[in-house]
């Protein structure tokens, strides 16, 4: 046999053998692993504005991503800021409410907030109110917040300390359920 056949047969095989490797790897990629739990879009640094289903503002989400999972059409979100207003016609002030990690209901009607949870609005006197907590859920429809974890409500003069919350945002009523533990503290003349 001449060296020009035997060249021939082995760039024949390599042919063959990389072809049939191609063939092998094209089928995995298809399989749908990974690929199918991408999310359908992603948001850098924005600012959304949400409504209900009178078209009024829910709530406004500023952060620095978020990403939708296209099959069960929830959001999870980095580092979230939320306005939460009051209901329409309400006295009341607005909350902000911050946290490590966020995740929205597929129609927003529920929010999880998670990781060093910072909940700020003023009462009825223009007095600072401040939740601290390291998980909240929040149902600003309803607007109301519950909670299972331990809850730190500052108040000028009054520091509640305690584990679960129910609350009313619009109220400004925020019921401690277990281990409740009040300091209260001389305001500054």
């Amino acid at each position: 046999m001449s060296w020009r056949a035997i060249l021939t047969i082995v760039l024949l095989a390599g042919a063959l053998l990389s072809g049939w490797a191609w063939w092998v790897q094209r089928d995995r990629s298809e399989a749908g692993g990974p690929v199918a739990e991408r999310p359908d879009y992603v948001l850098h640094d924005f600012e959304i504005v949400t409504l209900d289903e009178n078209g009024r503002e829910a709530f406004t989400l500023t952060a620095p991503r978020l990403q939708r999972d296209p099959t069960v059409k929830t959001m999870d979100i980095a580092t979230p800021i939320f306005h939460i207003p009051p209901r329409q016609g309400s006295q009341a002030s607005a909350w902000e409410v911050r946290s490590q990690t966020g995740w929205v209901s597929a129609r927003g009607e529920e929010l999880r907030l998670r990781g060093q949870v910072q909940a700020k609005s003023t009462n009825a006197d223009g007095k600072p109110i401040k939740v601290a907590t390291e998980e909240l859920n929040v149902f600003p429809n309803d607007r109301r917040a519950t909670s299972t974890a331990k809850v730190t409500v500052t108040q000028p003069g009054l520091i509640l300390n305690g584990r679960g919350l129910q609350a009313d945002l619009d109220a400004k009523r925020i019921i401690l359920q277990n281990d409740v533990k009040a300091r209260y503290e001389r305001a500054a003349p």
